[in-house]
C-alpha cells in the first residue's frame, strides 16, 4: 500500500464528515467547535489501523455520532473501534461520565465508577432502614478485581448506585457484547483497559436508571448505539440498583463516597 493511498483515504473521510456535519448542523450541541473537531478526527485516524480498509462514508458517520454528543476522539472520550474492514462508534468511561453530567434531569453533582480489588473494603448496609454503601480502597492496590461498584449523587442530596460482581461483568461482555463478525474477537478496549470496560459497563447499566433528556433524537440514538453492551437483552436483576433516601450524612471525601449511619463518626482514611 503507498503512502498516496491512505491520503487519498483521509481526505475523503474529511470531505465526507464536513459535508454530514454541515447537513447536520441543527442535531449538533450548543457550542460545537467543527474546526478542532475535524482536525482532532483527523489526527486520531492517521493512527488509527485498518482505516485504509474501511468504507470512508461509514467511517465519517461513525466520527460524526461523536459530535452529535460533542465528545472528542483525541481525547478518548470516545472511539471509532475497526471490526475486520467495517467502523463502529464507542463511548469511553470518561464519555459516558461528561454525557451523564450533562443531560441528566437531576441535576448531578458527581458520578463515577470505582474497581473493587482483593485487599480493599467494600460494604453495603442497611441501618435504620436506610441503604448505605462504603468505600476503603488499599492504596495502589493493583490485586485481582473482584467487581465494580458506580455511584451518582445529585444536587439536592439524593444518590443512586449499582453493583456488578467481576463474573456478572464477564457474563455482560460473553453474552451481550459486540464481536468482530469475522474473527468472533472482542473490541481491543477489553483487551488492553479491561479494567476501564469493567467501570463504564456499571456506569452504562446506572445510567439506565437515571432519566437523560437529550437535545435531538440523534443524540440519543448515538448514545444508544455506543454503549459495546446491550442491557436490553440483559434478564433483569433479583436485585434492581438502590436508590437512597435524602440523608444529610452522605459525603464525599477524595472522591470517594461514603455514607455514615445516626450515632456514627465520620472518619478518614
Amino acid at each position: 500500500m503507498t503512502n498516496a493511498q491512505p491520503n487519498t483515504q483521509l481526505a475523503t473521510i474529511h470531505s465526507n464528515l464536513e459535508k454530514l456535519i454541515d447537513a447536520k448542523s441543527e442535531a449538533l450541541p450548543s457550542g460545537f467547535n467543527k474546526t478542532r473537531f475535524m482536525q482532532n478526527c483527523l489526527t486520531v485516524l492517521q493512527d488509527t489501523n485498518g482505516i485504509a480498509e474501511c468504507n470512508a462514508m461509514s467511517v465519517a458517520r461513525t466520527m460524526l455520532k461523536g459530535a452529535f454528543l460533542g465528545l472528542d476522539f483525541f481525547n478518548k472520550e470516545c472511539y471509532a473501534i475497526i471490526y475486520g474492514g467495517s467502523v463502529e462508534f464507542q463511548t469511553d468511561y470518561k464519555g459516558e461520565v461528561k454525557l451523564a453530567k450533562k443531560y441528566s434531569i437531576n441535576k448531578i453533582k458527581d458520578i463515577y465508577a470505582k474497581l473493587v480489588r482483593v485487599g480493599d473494603e467494600f460494604n453495603e448496609m442497611i441501618e435504620g432502614g436506610k441503604q448505605s454503601i462504603s468505600f476503603k480502597p488499599l492504596p495502589f492496590n493493583d490485586g485481582e478485581i473482584l467487581g465494580a461498584f458506580a455511584i451518582v449523587l445529585y444536587e439536592d442530596g439524593s444518590m443512586n448506585y449499582d453493583t456488578m460482581s467481576k463474573k456478572e461483568i464477564e457474563e455482560i461482555k460473553v453474552n451481550f457484547s459486540r464481536k468482530n463478525k469475522r474473527t468472533n474477537e472482542y473490541s481491543k478496549a477489553w483487551v488492553a483497559t479491561p479494567g476501564e470496560m469493567y467501570k463504564k459497563t456499571i456506569l452504562r447499566r446506572l445510567c439506565k436508571n437515571i432519566e437523560l433528556d437529550f437535545d435531538t433524537i440523534e443524540q440519543k440514538k448515538a448514545f444508544e448505539e455506543a454503549a459495546d453492551m446491550d442491557f436490553n437483552q440483559e434478564r433483569e436483576r433479583a436485585r434492581p440498583a438502590q436508590e437512597s433516601p435524602l440523608n444529610p450524612k452522605v459525603t464525599v471525601i477524595d472522591g470517594e463516597f461514603t455514607e455514615v449511619g445516626e450515632g456514627a463518626t465520620d472518619g478518614t482514611e
